[in-house]
C-alpha cells in the first residue's frame, strides 16, 4: 500500500500541473490560485472544528502565517501564474529545482556543503542548460521571459518554506496547519486581486476552469496530500521523495499529449540530466541529516 500510494503522488502531482494549464487559460494564475486555496482551505479548517480539534496557539501562528506566505501566497501563487506563459512540463522542471537553492542558501548561511550536493547542483545546472538551449529565441518574448522568472522566484520561496519548516519543526497538526495556511493566502492573493483589478467576474469564468479548479482542490490538495503523509509515514526517506522525480515525467508526457506542447530531445535529455542532479543533491541532504519537508502543487 505504502508503494502505490507513492505511485499516485507521483503521477496525480504531476496531473495538477496540467490542470493549471488549463485553467490559467482563461483567468489570472493568481485569481485560480486564490480560488483554489480558499476551497481548500476551507474544507480543512471546517473539518476540524468538526472535529473539535484544538487551534494553534502563541508562536505556532507565527509560523503559520510565515509558511502561509512563503509556501502558498508566493511560491504556489507565482508558479501557477508562470505556467501560464510557458508549458507546463517546462514549469514542472522548474518547480523541481528547489533543493539547489537549499543547497545555495546553506551555503551562504554559512553552512558546509558536501561534495555530492555540489556536484549535483552542477550537473543539474547544465540539464537546465541543455533544456533551455532550442528555447533561447523564446526568451526574446516579454511572456516567455515573464513565465520563466515567476517560475524561478516560486523555487526559491519554496526552498527558504523548506528551511523555516525544518528549523520549526512542528508540534501542531500539520494537516490543520495546511488548511490554514491555505486559507491565509488566498485572503492575501484575492487582496492582491482586488488592489490590482486584475481578477475575472466569476459569473464570467468557464466551466472549464471551475473543473480544473475543482481537481486541483479534490485530487492534488484534499486526497493527494492526505496519500502523501501516509507514504511519508510508511516509506523511508530515500524511497518517499522518488515523487518529486515522477511529477516533471509525468507533466511533460502529459503537456505532450493534451496540449501539444514541445517534446524534443534536449527537453527529454535536459530533464534526465537535471533530475539526475537534483537526486544527487537530496542523497546528499539526507547523508547529512538535513531532511526537507516537501509540500507541491
Amino acid at each position: 500500500m505504502p508503494i502505490l500510494a507513492l505511485i499516485w503522488v507521483g503521477f496525480f502531482w504531476g496531473t495538477t500541473w496540467i490542470a493549471s494549464k488549463e485553467g490559467v487559460r482563461y483567468i489570472p494564475g493568481i485569481q485560480m490560485a486564490a480560488i483554489r486555496q480558499f476551497i481548500a482551505g476551507l474544507l480543512y479548517i471546517l473539518f476540524f472544528l468538526v472535529t473539535k480539534a484544538p487551534w494553534p496557539k502563541g508562536k505556532q501562528w507565527k509560523t503559520i502565517i510565515i509558511l502561509a506566505v512563503l509556501n502558498f501566497t508566493l511560491s504556489n501563487g507565482l508558479s501557477t501564474a508562470g505556467v501560464k506563459y510557458i508549458s507546463s512540463g517546462l514549469g514542472a522542471i522548474i518547480a523541481a529545482i528547489f533543493p539547489i537553492w537549499v543547497v545555495i542558501i546553506s551555503f551562504f548561511r554559512g553552512e558546509r556543503i558536501a561534495k555530492l550536493a555540489v556536484t549535483g547542483t552542477l550537473i543539474s545546472f547544465v540539464g537546465i542548460c541543455v533544456i533551455f538551449y532550442e528555447h533561447l529565441g523564446d526568451f526574446l518574448i516579454a511572456d516567455f521571459r515573464l513565465g520563466i522568472i515567476l517560475s524561478i522566484i516560486a523555487t526559491i520561496t519554496w526552498a527558504f518554506g523548506t528551511l523555516y519548516t525544518k528549523k520549526k519543526a512542528a508540534s501542531f497538526n500539520p494537516y490543520f496547519s495546511l488548511g490554514l495556511q491555505m486559507f491565509i493566502s488566498s485572503i492575501l492573493l484575492f487582496a492582491y486581486n482586488g488592489a490590482t483589478g486584475i481578477s475575472v467576474n466569476l459569473s464570467e469564468i468557464p466551466i472549464t476552469t471551475w473543473y480544473a479548479i475543482a481537481y486541483l482542490v479534490i485530487v492534488g490538495s484534499l486526497i493527494t496530500f492526505t496519500i502523501f503523509i501516509y507514504s511519508l509515514q510508511n516509506l523511508p526517506p530515500e524511497v518517499s521523495s522518488i515523487y518529486a522525480y515522477m511529477n516533471p515525467v509525468v507533466a511533460v508526457l502529459l503537456g505532450a499529449a493534451l496540449f501539444g506542447e514541445s517534446l524534443s530531445l534536449s527537453i527529454a535529455l535536459g530533464g534526465t540530466v537535471t533530475l539526475l542532479g537534483l537526486y544527487l543533491v537530496n542523497q546528499s541532504l539526507r547523508q547529512s541529516r538535513k531532511k526537507t519537508n516537501i509540500l507541491i502543487k
